[in-house]
């Protein structure tokens, strides 16, 4: 697949004028003893008949912490140079690694990857068909992580961290989705799961869950799901879930995730071909508890993976009485308006 989709390239740049669209490279890392994790996400926002913008997010998940601190800046010039996957403002994204600032926060880190290339979509030509309308790709499923973040006065030294590097872009959100991903598991290190998960609306009525990813376990990569498979069951909350997923081989992935409040965001997420349509609501936690248990044909077929604070757990959503707390995205006492 790798030689007809690329997992970094830009397509915003090659955009129609008319085409309304997002566009968004992230990276998600958390520290070796799971206290800190951090959320970095560079979004491009194209609304029908403007030049594309760029917003940069960023999130620092402290389990001594009473919230995330989290901060977001909009309205940015955006491009994609040459060995860069995409600049908004100052801050870029790329093979050479992640440079950037969000108000108080600034990063400089580096990334190598421990794992190939996750196409969540099982054939080249569902990246060019319509739907989904939201194309995930995983550029690292898997990394190590070297650096600095810098919050306001507090340096945070990166040295060794787990994380991953993912890419999507479309015309617009699922009415609703579920990312997840996991690593840094007790029984396998080197073990990680990449789930991206979406019902849509079609003709009124709500579809059925779909899931795509991978689980990568004692040197074995499965995929997981697929766009017609059967036997994928899903008990949703912004702060757990509960989910049962197939994995090819005639095996099955069963997850429990926890996110704990003090460390789950909550943002709002408008769709930029469709600017006066209501916005999703989105939980995020990138330091969540995830148990899982993989089973496989034969005897002694069962796997079970389990970390602290190694997992995420996003769930994008219509209702707005979940009782996330939204960031605005500001630093306290920052004002909103622009400046006279």
């Amino acid at each position: 697949m790798g030689s007809r989709v690329s997992p970094t390239d830009a397509r915003f740049t090659a955009a129609a004028a008319g085409t309304g669209m997002y566009e968004s490279w992230y990276a998600r890392l958390v520290s070796p003893d799971g206290k800190l994790a951090v959320w970095i996400r560079y979004t491009i926002d194209k609304v029908p008949g403007e030049e594309a913008t760029g917003t940069i997010w960023f999130t620092l998940f402290d389990r001594e912490a009473e919230r995330p601190a989290a901060r977001r800046q909009s309205g940015q010039p955006a491009s994609a140079p040459v060995n860069t996957w995409v600049r908004i403002g100052d801050s870029t994204i790329g093979p050479a690694g992640l440079h950037g600032e969000c108000f108080e926060a600034e990063w400089q880190l580096r990334f190598e990857p421990l794992a190939p290339v996750l196409f969540h979509l099982p054939r080249p030509r569902f990246y060019e068909l319509p739907l989904p309308k939201t194309k995930p790709i995983s550029p690292v499923p898997l990394g190590d992580f070297n650096g600095t973040i810098r919050f306001g006065d507090r340096k945070i030294k990166v040295d060794g961290w787990r994380g991953m590097i993912g890419h999507n872009w479309g015309t617009e959100h699922a009415e609703r989705w579920i990312w997840l991903h996991g690593s840094g598991f007790t029984e396998d290190p080197e073990a990680w799961i990449d789930v991206a998960m979406g019902r849509i609306l079609v003709a009124g009525r709500l579809l059925p869950w779909v899931a795509n990813g991978a689980i990568h376990s004692e040197g074995r990569i499965r995929r997981i799901g697929g766009m017609f498979a059967p036997g994928v069951n899903v008990n949703e909350t912004p702060l757990r879930l509960e989910a049962g997923l197939p994995v090819a081989g005639k095996g099955y992935l069963e997850l429990e995730i926890d996110s704990p409040p003090n460390l789950t965001v909550g943002w709002q997420y408008g769709d930029p071909a469709d600017p006066q349509a209501e916005c999703h609501e989105v939980a995020n936690c990138s330091a969540a508890r995830m148990s899982a248990t993989l089973t496989m044909p034969g005897h002694n077929a069962v796997t079970h993976f389990n970390t602290a604070g190694g997992a995420v757990y996003e769930l994008g959503m219509t209702e707005t009485d979940h009782g996330i707390p939204i960031a605005d995205g500001f630093p306290p006492g920052h004002s909103q308006a622009p400046p006279e």
